[in-house]
């Protein structure tokens, strides 16, 4: 429920609750007096009550509009008489405290009660008198001889102990208190719909800021608080995911010191060796010298391509190697890499092949150099790990509905099922005797970047022994004319 409708809700209930309860407690208290108390406040009661009421004040209204000399009249006594036995009322005329006419007889005593009662409390029209109650009206009249009058009317009510004007009295009590309760009801829901889920976020809040992150945001509340809480909680599983994100790019920073350590120390070391061979004389001819010298260079130049390679992986990662793309035809790409490799395969016994099961050509937008050196990153990993006297490599490219699929397969040794998924991590090396081999370790981490960099994807599939392909997709642009 939204804070809108809550309000209306409130607000309707604010009145429908207490006139209900009302309603139904004055239902149930009728009920009760009439069956085990045997009180009569029927309907037919009350109205007879309001046509008593109304009449004595229309004989009121009589009387004081005519002379009050009138009243000691006997026609008109006679007349007031007959209209107030209709209603079961009886009148009392006094003048100077003395009864100058009566239709009751009633004491003295019982007279000044009524006078003395009028006088001290002139909104109340209830006497009791002798056990009996009686509706009385009481009016103050000078006669023409300048003596003070009262005229007393009077209408019996019966001797019931709760009366109409007590019921009346009692249903606005219930009112008032249904009121007031289903108003503390409803202002404590309301406050606690709102109140305690703002207590949970100020909660998270705090727990948020003090770094504990190892919670969960409830929804609770109306639907604007469980919005908000929503929001919190999304804020903490960013937070969480940030903090993992760091924590995996500070493991991986560690981990990519420590290669890099690693891999530079051997050819480091070994160069190394080989200066000091030099100088101690231990390349006593200028043969061994030379020998010594281009062992020297070659590995400066594997310590220089792994450089190389580190700060364009290092670049990749930080988005900052620009792509320059091209619309390319696919087909006529792969034959031109092709043609550029054959001849160095050729020479370690690897025969490559390139296989067009495309439909129609196709263009793509590839960057092509970036492209070609994931290819020959692919190429050097098959050519490095041949075992097979005679090697060989497909190329396949196969289309999907928006995509073209490149399959780079080799004969080579494959790889276990436990390493493949590790392969484009940097510095993974399947096997770690093969560490010897020649390469930074990072070309397939690379070429995973760059094949991502064009919105594309990279992986691979290997029998142990048998083979190992590499797979690339890359989006599609249009059939060539």
């Amino acid at each position: 429920m939204n804070f809108k409708k809550r309000l209306a809700f409130s607000n309707a209930a604010i009145i429908v609750i207490p006139v209900v309860v009302t309603f139904v407690a004055s239902f149930l208290l009728i009920f009760i007096l009439d069956r085990f108390i045997n009180v009569d406040i029927s309907y037919e009661r009350f109205k007879r009550f309001s046509q008593v009421q109304y009449e004595l004040f229309k004989t009121d209204g009589s009387i004081l509009s005519n002379a009050p000399d009138k009243l000691l009249e006997k026609e008109f006594q006679e007349y007031l008489a007959a209209r107030l036995e209709n209603i079961d009322a009886d009148i009392i005329v006094l003048k100077n405290h003395r009864r100058v006419f009566e239709t009751k007889q009633m004491s003295l005593i019982d007279i000044e009660k009524i006078l003395e009662k009028s006088a001290s409390i002139p909104l109340s029209n209830m006497v009791n008198i002798d056990g009996n109650r009686y509706i009385v009206r009481v009016i103050n009249i000078n006669f023409t001889d300048v003596e003070k009058g009262n005229i007393i009317l009077l209408a019996y009510a019966g001797s019931d102990w709760f009366t109409v004007d007590k019921f009346l009295l009692m249903v606005v009590i219930i009112f008032i208190i249904s009121f007031l309760l289903t108003n503390v009801v409803l202002i404590l829901g309301f406050s606690r719909s709102i109140l305690k889920p703002l207590g949970k976020l100020q909660e998270a809040s705090g727990k948020i800021s003090g770094g504990n992150l190892d919670f969960e945001v409830i929804e609770d509340g109306d639907d604007e608080i469980r919005d908000l809480c929503t929001s919190f909680e999304k804020m903490r599983l960013k937070l969480v995911e940030s903090n993992y994100r760091q924590k995996k790019y500070d493991d991986s920073r560690k981990m990519l010191l420590s290669n890099i350590s690693h891999d530079l120390k051997t050819p480091i070391t070994s160069i190394k060796g080989y200066v000091e061979g030099i100088l101690d004389g231990v390349a006593n001819t200028p043969v061994k010298v030379e020998k010594y010298l281009k062992t020297v260079y070659s590995k400066s130049n594997h310590v220089d391509n792994m450089i190389d390679d580190l700060l364009l992986y290092s670049k990749l990662d930080l988005n900052q190697v620009p792509f320059n793309f091209e619309k390319t035809d696919v087909v006529r790409y792969f034959e031109d890499c092709i043609n550029e490799i054959e001849t160095e395969l050729e020479r370690v016994n690897i025969e490559i092949e390139l296989h067009n099961q495309l439909v129609h050509s196709f263009y793509v937008m590839i960057d092509r150099d970036r492209l070609r050196r994931v290819v020959i990153n692919i190429l050097d990993n098959s050519k490095k790990y041949m075992d097979k006297n005679r090697g060989k490599i497909d190329i396949f490219l196969r289309e999907t509905n928006s995509s073209i699929i490149i399959e780079i397969r080799d004969n080579g040794t494959g790889i276990a099922p436990k390493d493949l998924p590790h392969i484009f991590d940097r510095f993974y090396r399947a096997d770690s005797s093969r560490t010897s081999l020649k390469g930074s370790g990072l070309g397939l981490a690379i070429s995973k970047q760059i094949i991502e960099g064009h919105g594309g994807e990279i992986w691979a599939i290997s029998q142990k022994n048998e083979c190992t392909s590499v797979m690339i997709s890359i989006r599609k642009l249009e059939k060539l004319i």
